[in-house]
């Protein structure tokens, strides 16, 4: 038999309000480890198996969060992400624009609204490969033919999960503008539309495939998703002018936190 308080609540629902109650207080604060199974199996005066069910319940809810069988920390909450494709359109007219004006607004402000120079961690890593195949086919570029790859990686507050994209842009081309291969030169002002633009590129259109699946456990727990929640994978392919693919970007996002916006005009009769 279920023991329920004089309030009606089981043992579980009362430790789950409590912890609750124990977060929005400030008492745990985002980060913040909780205490271990048996101790607040102890201090709430619980079965040790009761404690485990309500931890994985409030997991499940984003409210906690760490691996199984280790520390169990209160969730930093993500920032919702917000996509839109009038940024494209916004990210071009900035192009020509002095560099003061492109360097005020970027990815983390048309996503989040928050500035890079308020993230936590802001990493850029650049390496010469020979990229994928099916990367290679979309470029259209030979098997022997190397790509810049360059992963960028954000986190918005310190144990807060990453946000990350990986972008493909053939060697040949960006290494006319040797600047385009220094990571240290990031956040480049205007993005890549005006890196390509530095070595004569126009871009004429740019196509994202969105699909979605279950995080790997390395995502999981890198993305600090829930159990349950699938990601958005965005593949994003940028094409010139002439219709040539000149960007092939790859951009994961956590389904739990994202809006995607897709705005578009319709010609009249």
């Amino acid at each position: 038999m279920t023991r329920r308080s004089s309030s009606g609540q089981t043992p579980g629902a009362r430790l789950e309000a409590e912890l609750r109650a124990a977060i929005a207080r400030g008492d745990l604060r985002a980060g913040d480890v909780v205490p271990t199974t048996a101790a607040l199996a102890a201090t709430h005066g619980v079965n040790p198996n009761t404690v485990s069910k309500v931890i994985s319940r409030l997991k499940d809810a984003g409210i906690l969060t760490g691996p199984a069988g280790g520390r169990t920390r209160v969730r930093v909450q993500p920032r919702q992400v917000t996509r839109s494709n009038d940024r494209y359109h916004e990210e071009k007219a900035r192009v020509l624009l002095p560099t003061a004006e492109r360097a005020s607004y970027g990815v983390a402000e048309a996503d989040t609204g928050q500035l890079v120079r308020e993230l936590h961690e802001d990493i850029y890593h650049y390496e010469v490969v020979s990229g994928p195949a099916d990367v290679r086919e979309i470029l259209g570029i030979a098997e022997d033919d190397r790509v810049l790859k360059r992963t960028y990686t954000r986190r918005h507050a310190a144990g807060a999960g990453v946000s990350m994209s990986i972008s493909y842009l053939p060697y040949d081309l960006v290494s006319q503008n040797p600047d385009l291969l220094e990571a240290r030169r990031e956040p480049w002002p205007g993005g890549t539309m005006h890196q390509l633009y530095t070595v004569g590129v126009e871009l004429g259109r740019i196509d994202d495939h969105i699909s979605a699946s279950m995080p790997t456990a390395e995502e999981q727990a890198q993305f600090d998703i829930p159990t349950g929640v699938p990601i958005l994978r965005i593949r994003k392919i940028s094409y010139d002018i002439d219709g040539r693919a000149v960007e092939v970007a790859d951009i994961p996002l956590s389904a739990e936190r994202t809006e995607l916006i897709y705005r578009t005009p319709l010609e009249r009769w």
